[in-house]
This record gives structure tokens, sequence and C-alpha cells, in this order.
């Protein structure tokens, strides 16, 4: 087997013979060289479709397009492509034409909870702002397959306006979710203006931002693109790695600027039959994310989105997986596994059940080995019936950051939260001859 250094020569070879090496990481020039077609994936991948094959694949790219950056293609293991979880995720499959009585074309109802244009407004302080309906790269699994590829729908200052002001105008929303698409499609500088007309608006805590360019083109997380981020704290990224083989050296250093850069990393799996569903494919992929500081997030049940019901799994193989991870691993290692429901109920937690029963006096549990334990209810505990009258409320109801202590005496100049410079006796002559004057 080739190593990867040597496939990424051959892939760049194939492309132009006259283009240097060096150029694989640079971003733009993998997104100029992004493989669009089959006949373009078999030369640079040195393999032959069979003519019956084609034409169902060429069928299939007439509804869904194709769109790889080298990148990820020098990924995929040609030896036994058609079982490699790179290839699976990123070439098209005859299978995204069937479509089941169950799928839908906007399954979670996006459009329908959209009151303005690249809006959806679904949970309470929250808001998902599409800012962008192009990727690096079409993934075969993703949920907004009615909007892939959708180049003449990339918003403008004016139609990002239109989101901004709904924001303002909703005091409710404290965070914002930038989504697309990929917003870091966007140049720096545009993503620079959206954000620093959101770091505007008083009541926006947080600004999140979902990309898979760390998993699918690392080198567009650029030194330059990092200190526009940084600029704008807090920011959270979330990303989108489904499988072991996806974290590469490159997208380690990717990663790595972020997290550096003070960015809270989260991860998004999807659960994919054929691709990651397997505690133990599953529970590297975690273990990987939490050793370059990217916290999994959610494990998401496959959606209802056409074209992917060869992509779904049965909820009972999740909970299988979730069985296998919940205390044979760290905690922050294992996401939640979550169905986002069908029609716009928003994402409702799935797991295994370790409340077995209760009484009024102790609950009866079970942990991961199947030890079964109970649990005494306290004797005295009276309850706070909420009345809503919160002014009336025993609880101490100071929602504010607690004042840290006044420090005394040395302790004082120490302190990081007293600007005192220094300690002077109150009673000398300087400090009287100041009270004359």
């Amino acid at each position: 087997m080739k190593s990867y250094e040597s496939r990424q020569q051959d892939i760049v070879d194939r492309i132009d013979s006259e283009e240097p090496l060096a150029k694989w990481s640079d971003w733009k020039w993998q997104l100029r060289h992004s493989v669009t077609n089959i006949d373009t994936f078999e030369i640079l991948l040195n393999i032959k479709f069979e003519a019956d094959e084609r034409e169902a694949l060429e069928k299939t790219l007439d509804k869904f397009p194709l769109s790889i950056t080298p990148y990820y293609l020098s990924l995929i293991e040609v030896e036994d492509f058609r079982n490699d979880p790179i290839f699976m995720q990123s070439f098209p499959s005859p299978e995204e034409l069937i479509v089941s009585c169950d799928d839908m074309k906007d399954p979670l109802s996006e459009d329908y909870d959209s009151p303005v244009l690249g809006i959806t407004h679904r949970y309470p302080d929250r808001v998902l702002f599409h800012i962008s309906n192009v990727c690096s790269m079409y993934c075969r699994h993703c949920t907004r397959k009615r909007k892939v590829g959708d180049v003449s729908s990339i918003f403008g200052k004016d139609e990002i306006l239109l989101g901004i002001e709904y924001i303002a105008n909703n005091p409710q929303v404290r965070d914002v979710l930038l989504s697309g698409g990929d917003p870091f499609m966007l140049s720096d500088e545009y993503l620079d203006w959206i954000l620093t007309e959101l770091r505007k608006i008083p009541h926006v805590e947080v600004i999140r931002i979902g990309s898979r360019m760390p998993v699918v083109l690392p080198y567009r997380i650029t030194d330059n693109l990092v200190n526009v981020l940084k600029k704008h704290h807090p920011i959270w990224v979330n990303t989108h790695f489904n499988h072991p083989r996806e974290v590469t050296t490159s997208s380690r250093a990717a990663l790595r600027k972020l997290a550096d850069a003070g960015i809270p990393l989260g991860n998004q799996t999807v659960l994919l039959a054929g691709v990651n569903d397997c505690y133990r494919i599953l529970k590297k992929l975690f273990h990987k994310m939490v050793e370059n500081r990217v916290r999994p997030y959610y494990l998401y049940q496959c959606d209802l989105s056409e074209g992917l019901s060869h992509f779904r799994t049965s909820v009972g193989k999740g909970m299988e997986i979730m069985e296998n991870l919940i205390g044979h691993t760290s905690g922050f290692a294992v996401p939640s596994y979550v169905i986002d429901a069908p029609g716009g109920g928003g994402k409702i937690p799935v797991m295994p059940n370790y409340l077995i029963s209760w009484s009024t006096n102790k609950v009866i549990l079970r942990n991961y080995e199947g030890v079964i334990t109970s649990y005494a209810e306290p004797e005295s505990y009276e309850a706070v019936y909420c009345d809503r009258k919160c002014d009336a409320c025993k609880l101490q109801l100071k929602l504010d950051e607690a004042k840290e202590l006044r420090s005394v005496g040395i302790a004082r100049l120490l302190s990081d939260s007293d600007d005192a410079l220094s300690l002077v006796p109150e009673d000398t002559a300087r400090m009287e001859r100041r009270n004359v004057a």
C-alpha cells in the first residue's frame, strides 16, 4: 500500500503534472480542483466503473451533485474502496434515488420555522443562522440535500442583514449558530463582517459555528481565519467527524490551531449504516476527539431526508452503542444520542434506562455492569413549591456574578479582584495635607 504522501503526489500529478506538491495545502487550490464528475474520480484514483454501474451513478448525479476535495479523496483506500468509510460518505450511490414512504425533503421543518430568510428559530433562546448554502464537499448523508449545491442562493449583505435585524429585535436570543452549507466557505473578510455585526447586539452572549472543514479541508483553518475568530470571543466551533480514519495529521493541526486560540470545540457524529455503526469504531473516534481537545457533543440518529434510507440504522443499534460507551469510557468522551424529531420538534435525547423503579422512600438504579442498587430519598426534604412569585421566593435569586471579597493588607495588593496600587496609612501628615487641599 502506498504511503499517504505518495498518494498525494499521484493525485497532484494527475490533476496537473506542472503543479508542485506545495500547492496541496492551499485550501483555495483544493477547492479549484474539487472532483465534481465521475471521469475525474476514476482518473485520480486509477479505478474504472463498469458501464451499467456508471449509468446508475450518472442518474444519481442528475439529482444530487458530487464534490470531493482532493484532500478527502486521498484518504480513500483504493484497494477496498467500496467498503471504505471515506468513499461511502463522499461518493454517490444509486441507493440515494430510493425514496421510502417515510422520507421527506425537509424532515426537520426548517423552512416552516424560518421567520425571515436564513433564520431557523426553533428553540426559545437560540437561532440557526444559514449564511452559506455551499460546502467544500457534498456529504452523501447531508440532512439538507434539498439545498446542496444551490450556489445561486448564497446570501449577500442585504440578505444577511435581514437575519441580523431579526436577532437584534428578539432579545430572548442569546445564542446564534452560524450554519449552512459551511460558514468557512465565506472569505475571512465576509465572515469577520458578519461576526462584527452580531457582536454589536447586546443580548447575543455566544456565537457558534458549524463546519466540516477540519474534516474534509483542514487547510482552510488558516492562521488568518483563526485570528478573525479570536476577535469575537466567545466563539464555539462544532465540527463533524464520523470515523477515526478522518483524524489525520492535517486535521489534528487544524483542531490544534482552533483549540490553542481558546475556541471550545465540539463534534457532532451521525450514526451511519456501513460506516460507523459499531461501538468499537465510535469509541475510538471519541477517544481521538478528546485527545485533540474536542468534546463529543451529539451522536445523531440519521434523519429522514430523501435519499438517506440506506444510511439509517435502527434506534436499537444506537442504544446498543450507548450501552457500550456509558461506564465503559470517560464521561466526557460520551456524546448525547439524539433523534432530531421529524416535523421540527428538535433534538430528543435517547439513552438506556438506568432508573429501574422508585417508591416514596427510595429509587432503584442499575449501573453499566448490571449492578442493581437503591438510593434512599431524604426523609426531611421539603420541596419548594414554585408559585412564580419570585420576589417572595426563599431561594437566593441573585443571578449575577458574586462580588469577590475585598482583600485586606498585602493580600489586597496581590488580589486580582482589587486594583489598589499601594497601601497608605490614613493618618499621615501627607494625607492630612491632601484633605486640606
